[in-house]
C-alpha cells in the first residue's frame, strides 16, 4: 500500500528537548519505572536519556519526513507525585508547548493539560492555550492525582472542553509508575460520556489490563475514542489487533508517547491489519477527532 501520512496523537516536549528529558530522574516514580515497567529500555542514566532524546523540533521534522508523519500532537503533561514528593513532577506548561509548536511549521499541534488541585488556574491556561495559541486538545492524567475520571474535580475540565469545542484525552489502564491503578479502570469513563454527550473523549493507553472495558467504552459511546500510546505495536495485546480489524476500526488513534516516530510506525505497518484499518488508525480517525479534516 502507499505510505500513510500518519498523525501521532500523543507526544511530549521532552521528545525534542534533552534538558526536559533528564529532569524526571530526580523523582522516585521515574527511577522505579525504568527499573520495572520500562526495564527493556536498558540502563537509564542522564547520559542515556540525553542520547535517546532528539535535540530539537527541527530534528523531529526531519524524522517526520523520513517516517511519513503529517502531524504530531505535543501536549503539556501534569503529573503528581503520589509516592513521596507530593508535588507536580511533570509540568511543562503551555508556554513551553507553544514554543515547540511554533517551531513546527504547522505540523506540531499543541495540547494543554489539567491540574485538578488547581482548577481555576488550569482552566485559565486551557482557555489561553486554545484561544491565543490555537491548541487542539487537552491531555489529562487523573490517575497520578489518585482520581478517577468521573470524580467531581475533573468535571470543570470537561465543561471547559465542550465550551471550547476540543477533545479531552486521559490515561486509563494501569499506571506504569508506582501509583494507584484502580482509578484507571476504563469503566469510570462511562458516566463522563453519559453526562457530556457533546464531549469528544480519548481513552489513552488501551486500558490494559482492563482492555475489554476500554473496548466497551469505545463501541458503546459515539463520543468516545481510544489511543494506542504507551505500547510498542510489536507488543500489542492480540485483542486490540482484533478490535481494530473489526468494530473498533473507526474509534482507535495511533500514538507514540514519545517512544520514537519511525520505530513505532514501522512496527505498526507490520501488524496483521487490513490496509483500510491502517489508514484509519494512523490518520483518518485523528483527522476527525482533532477537527483537522
Amino acid at each position: 500500500m502507499e505510505d500513510i501520512g500518519a498523525i501521532d496523537c500523543l507526544n511530549f516536549p521532552h521528545y525534542v528537548d534533552p534538558d526536559l528529558a533528564v529532569k524526571i530522574l530526580q523523582f522516585d516514580e521515574f527511577k522505579i519505572v525504568f527499573a520495572t515497567t520500562f526495564k527493556a529500555m536498558g540502563v537509564v542514566s542522564e547520559e542515556a536519556l540525553r542520547e535517546r532524546s532528539l535535540k530539537s523540533v527541527g530534528e523531529m521534522l526531519t524524522e517526520m519526513d523520513e517516517a511519513g508523519f503529517d502531524y504530531v500532537v505535543m501536549s503539556d503533561y501534569k503529573q503528581w507525585s503520589y509516592r513521596r514528593h507530593f508535588q507536580l513532577i511533570m509540568d511543562y506548561g503551555i508556554e513551553i508547548v507553544n514554543e515547540k509548536k511554533e517551531q513546527g511549521n504547522g505540523r506540531v499541534l499543541g495540547g494543554a493539560s489539567y491540574n485538578p488541585f488547581r482548577i481555576e488556574e488550569s482552566l485559565r491556561d486551557i482557555d489561553k492555550a486554545v484561544k491565543e495559541y490555537g491548541f487542539k486538545c487537552v491531555y489529562f492524567h487523573p490517575i497520578t492525582f489518585g482520581l478517577a475520571p468521573n470524580d467531581r474535580q475533573c468535571y470543570p475540565l470537561y465543561a471547559k472542553c465542550v465550551e471550547l469545542g476540543i477533545p479531552v484525552g486521559f490515561q486509563v489502564g494501569h499506571s506504569a509508575e508506582i501509583l494507584p491503578s484502580e482509578v484507571g479502570r476504563p469503566m469510570y469513563a462511562d458516566q463522563v460520556a453519559i453526562d457530556f454527550p457533546n464531549l469528544t473523549i480519548i481513552l489513552s493507553h488501551t486500558g490494559w489490563p482492563w482492555i475489554e472495558e476500554w473496548m466497551s467504552m469505545l463501541f458503546r459511546h459515539p463520543n468516545v475514542y481510544g489511543d494506542t500510546a504507551g505500547y510498542f505495536p510489536s507488543s500489542y495485546d492480540p485483542r486490540l489487533i482484533e478490535f481494530m480489524n473489526g468494530r473498533g476500526r473507526d474509534k482507535v488513534l495511533f500514538g507514540t508517547n514519545g517512544f520514537g516516530l519511525k520505530m513505532l510506525k514501522d512496527q505498526f505497518m507490520q501488524l496483521p491489519l487490513k490496509d483500510t484499518v491502517k489508514q484509519k488508525v494512523l490518520r483518518e480517525n485523528a483527522l476527525k477527532v482533532f477537527n483537522l479534516a
